[in-house]
Parts: C-alpha cells; sequence; structure tokens
C-alpha cells in the first residue's frame, strides 16, 4: 500500500509574480510549503532571471495544467543588439559582437518574419532532450550538438520602445514551447548585428496575468495561515480555454467514477469541454451522443 502523501487537500490557482533569481521548481515547492499542500505544479517554466506570471496549480487543479501550458502567453522583453552569447541571454558568455545596429523601421521589418507559424530552433542552453538527455547538460559539458528545429505559433510581435541604438524593448504573443531567448538570437542574425535576451518578464499566461500576481514575500508573511487561501484563484480557471456544459445532478457520480454520463451544452460531436454542476467543475471528456466520455475527473473533499 502507497505511503500516503501529508499536507492539505486544497484545490485552487496561485499566481505568483516570480522575481529573477530563483528557479520555477523552487517556486513551486515554496508554495507547495506556504499553503501546506499535498500536491502542486506550474503550467510552464520561467528561466531563473525571467520574471513574471508563474501559474502554480494546488491539489486537483493540477489536472487542469496541460491546458494552462497549451494557451497563448505574453512576454516582454528587452534585446541587446551588438552581441550573440552561448546562452542567448545575458547570464552567458558573449560569443560574437558586431559594431551594426538596426534601426527602428528595420526592426519592425524583419519582426514579420517571426510572426504566424514559425520554426524555432530552442537554444542550446534549454531542458530540450537529446537522446534522453538535457540540452543544457550537453551544452555545459562542452559537447557538439544541434537541436532540431520545431513549429511555434506567435500571435503578435511588436516593437514597443527603444530606449537607445543597443536596445529594443519587444512585446510578443505566442503559442506552448515558445523561448523568447530565440527570437532574440534570430532577429539579431535577421538584422546582421547579433541580439541576446537582457531582460524578459511574462505579463500573462491564459487567463492569469501578472496583476493577479503574489509576491514570494507575501507568501512568507501570510505562510501556514487561513488568510493565504482568499489568493486561490478556482480551479476552474484552468479550464477557461474549454466549452463549457452542464451536468445534471444524476450525472455526477458516474462521471467521478470514470463512467460517461448525460450532459447538457451547445457542443459537437467529438469536442473535449467540461462539464460543471452549478459553478464546480466535475470532469473534462470528449463530448459522443449527449454523453461527457470523462478524461480527467474532479473529486474535492
Amino acid at each position: 500500500m502507497g505511503r500516503k502523501r501529508k499536507g492539505r487537500d486544497i484545490s485552487g490557482w496561485l499566481v505568483v509574480d516570480k522575481p529573477a533569481g530563483i528557479t520555477s521548481t523552487a517556486v513551486v515547492n515554496k508554495v507547495r510549503w506556504a499553503f501546506d499542500a499535498k500536491k502542486a505544479g506550474h503550467a510552464g517554466t520561467l528561466d531563473p532571471e525571467a520574471t513574471g506570471v508563474l501559474a502554480v496549480a494546488l491539489g486537483e487543479a493540477t489536472k487542469t495544467v496541460p491546458y494552462i501550458t497549451d494557451a497563448l502567453k505574453a512576454y516582454t522583453f528587452t534585446v541587446r543588439f551588438g552581441q550573440a552569447t552561448n546562452t542567448d541571454d545575458a547570464e552567458g558568455e558573449v560569443i560574437a559582437e558586431s559594431e551594426a545596429r538596426p534601426t527602428d523601421d528595420e526592426i519592425k521589418q524583419a519582426l514579420g518574419r517571426f510572426v504566424g507559424e514559425i520554426m524555432q530552433v530552442p537554444p542550446a542552453y534549454s531542458a530540450v532532450k537529446i537522446d534522453g538527455e538535457r540540452a543544457y547538460k550537453r551544452a555545459r559539458d562542452g559537447e557538439d550538438f544541434e537541436i532540431a528545429a520545431r513549429p511555434l505559433w506567435v500571435e503578435e510581435l511588436l516593437l514597443v520602445d527603444r530606449p537607445d541604438a543597443d536596445h529594443a524593448v519587444l512585446e510578443m504573443t505566442c503559442g506552448k514551447g515558445g523561448y523568447v531567448r530565440a527570437i532574440a538570437r534570430d532577429l539579431g542574425e535577421a538584422l546582421g548585428c547579433h541580439g541576446h535576451v537582457k531582460e524578459l518578464r511574462r505579463i500573462w499566461s491564459g487567463p492569469f496575468t501578472a496583476e493577479d500576481g503574489v509576491t514570494l514575500d507575501l507568501l512568507d508573511e501570510k505562510a501556514k495561515s487561513p488568510e493565504l487561501d482568499q489568493y486561490l484563484h478556482p480551479l476552474e480557471d484552468g479550464l477557461d480555454e474549454l466549452p463549457r456544459v452542464h451536468c445534471p445532478e444524476a450525472s455526477i457520480a458516474r462521471l467521478r467514477n470514470g463512467n460517461p454520463a448525460l450532459v447538457i451544452g451547445d457542443v459537437e460531436y467529438g469536442d473535449e469541454c467540461w462539464a460543471a454542476h452549478g459553478d464546480e467543475a466535475i470532469a473534462v471528456g470528449i463530448f459522443k451522443a449527449g454523453e461527457l466520455h470523462p478524461s480527467r475527473v474532479f473529486v474535492r473533499s
């Protein structure tokens, strides 16, 4: 018999405004400790030096993580022109330099090639796996390797500020799996001047915004107290991207036991959707002939 995990049966989303200098995993661990939660996980890693929205799921909300991970996200970031680094950010070693600097018009014109469905090669220092090993480990060991390009949907990429000739502030909205560092690297190459990310901030992720975010100082201040629970967003926020159907009371037990059951809603055969009784999520699944066939069920004590 498996050992029972210690902690509270608490479910919901906490939006953290992550500061620079800490890993996403460390933030998740701090949230789990502060809430004394049994289970916690995040929806999309931020680099240690990046700031902004880190959405942390607790308890049953962890079952909705894939829907936030798949949702659109937005970033503001500063590109430093004239230098390429081995990590594609300011933490790395400078490996190439250029005296050339682009004009605002040249930047705006170049941004167009990075919008829509693009192919992107992740940075060498990334968590992409190559033959079962993380790319950053191979890079640290000095190995010579290639990472295959992968598709990325970029909804929007705009020049929002130009503080000086060396820097440009951009805002990007993109889908799952995008590397902002790779955008800065490739933009610098396209402009013939090299480039890397100097600062990066995630301003929203799916339904969660930086304005919703709590600080680590607040977590420390309110840790282990009932006051902290007021900052939780409902589990259901993690299902914002899916259509919702009504679950009659007679269907609740069947769905929670993993069985198909009658639901009511304006969805098509084969659609993925979530069923709610009142405002409470009961299950996520595929709609077929008037029934929801559950793939994830939510059971809260």
